[in-house]
């Protein structure tokens, strides 16, 4: 993915997707309205996202991978900078493996039947404040890791897994381009 400064944005995989002639459809994992073209919608949580803001001129790259919607599948992004040094960051562990059961999505028709295609956030599977760091905990100092970002955090511990998990899950880089790996093989 060639970079364009000044330019923001998340991307993300979608799973179990059809779509009919017409580019209308659905996808079990990282929809976008229903679109083929998400055309700037969002995604759908639960997705694995990639974050990023580039520095126009001299100014650094910020990027982080956020499971903080929730997980739909592992990647990695991989920044090649100008003077070396840049730190890839991603998720390789398959978190659907491992998903508690009140945070899973099973498949629906499809190769996927039955299995788990994803795991929600507890902020969307219980949409309470604490989880989502909203109202009362929309600071640093009342918003902490609860039991389930904590169990996102220990599979992924480059990625965001709650709002506010800056210290350990943003990084910076003068880069040229990214290499962004949906799927990567886990063991090397």
């Amino acid at each position: 993915m060639p970079t364009v400064p000044g330019w923001s944005g998340r991307i993300w995989a979608r799973t179990g997707c059809t779509f009919n002639e017409s580019g209308t459809g659905t996808c079990q994992t990282g929809d976008c309205g229903g679109r083929l073209e998400c055309d700037g919608m969002g995604a759908t949580p639960p997705a694995s996202l990639f974050e990023i803001t580039l520095g126009a001129g001299d100014e650094k790259d910020f990027y982080d991978v956020s499971i903080v919607d929730g997980y739909n599948l592992p990647l990695i992004a991989a920044p090649r900078g100008v003077y070396g040094g840049c730190n890839a960051t991603g998720c390789v562990s398959n978190i659907n493996m491992g998903c508690p059961k009140e945070l899973q999505v099973v498949g629906r028709d499809g190769g996927e039947e039955g299995g788990v295609v994803a795991c929600k956030s507890a902020c969307q599977a219980f949409g309470l404040d604490q989880y989502c760091c909203s109202k009362e905990f929309a600071n640093p100092t009342t918003c902490q890791p609860s039991f389930y970002s904590t169990i996102f955090k220990r599979a992924c511990p480059r990625a965001y897994s709650y709002a506010f998990d800056d210290g350990t899950s943003t990084f910076t880089c003068k880069a040229y381009d990214y290499t962004i790996i949906f799927c990567p093989n886990a063991n090397g």
